[in-house]
């Protein structure tokens, strides 16, 4: 028959008997049918009355940037895998069969070995994540830059503040801003990242062309 609905407290209960005698759900590796279990069950089943269970789903919960090359069928669903009986957890007996006692609950007892193996990938599972590289904290800008007066040669004021090239430093869209009496303002974006660039560095080196620029402003800010 298979597993059943793995959100109800049957369906757990037979899960943490399946997994309570072997490691993964068919083999001795994780493979798609622990995939489709996981996602049926879409989060931790509770310790204190799934054990095995809940151990079974941290552990496959290492893998999870792996799902995809694990070995299997990813079309089959998790229904495909489990027992051909399912018990009752209201009537078991506790015992599987005339060989095997098997307590359906389980036991608070985690296997030395299971544990081990868990302890191995989860450790091996963080370095994996500290290893990747985190994303650059990046800021989007809207700055103004002020000229002189109507006879500043506008063209010639944008062309010398994106001269300024910086590592983590990318200029945008520009426009024109009417001030008044035929005098324009630059207007420009640009991103930058913020352990690299300084805004207010940045700011001085523009004011720096002072043939042209007779201040600037930042207007926006944003992270990213």
């Amino acid at each position: 028959m298979g597993f059943t609905d793995l959100t109800s407290h049957a369906g757990l209960s037979t899960l943490d008997n399946w997994v309570a005698t072997r490691p993964y759900i068919i083999s001795s590796s994780p493979s798609q049918a622990d995939v489709a279990c996981f996602k049926a069950i879409k989060s931790s089943p509770d310790s204190s009355l799934y054990p095995h269970a809940a151990r079974w789903y941290k552990q496959i919960a290492l893998y999870e940037d792996e799902f995809t090359s694990l070995p299997g069928d990813p079309s089959k669903a998790y229904t495909s895998y489990g027992p051909e009986d399912i018990i009752n957890p209201a009537t078991a007996t506790g015992r599987a069969d005339d060989d095997h006692e098997i307590d359906l609950f389980g036991s608070d007892e985690e296997d030395p070995e299971t544990a081990r193996v868990y302890e191995e990938r989860l450790a091996a599972y963080k370095a994996k994540r500290a290893d990747k590289p985190k994303p650059a904290a990046k800021s989007v800008v809207i700055m103004e830059v002020k000229p002189w007066d109507d006879e500043t040669d506008m063209v010639a004021l944008e062309a010398a503040v994106r001269s300024l090239e910086k590592d983590g430093l990318v200029w945008g869209a520009s426009k024109l801003v009417p001030i008044g009496f035929g005098v324009n303002k630059l207007q420009i974006s640009l991103v930058v990242e913020d352990d690299k660039v300084s805004i207010i560095d940045l700011q001085g080196e523009i004011e720096d062309f002072a043939d042209y620029v007779q201040s600037s402003d930042v207007v926006t800010m944003q992270k990213l």
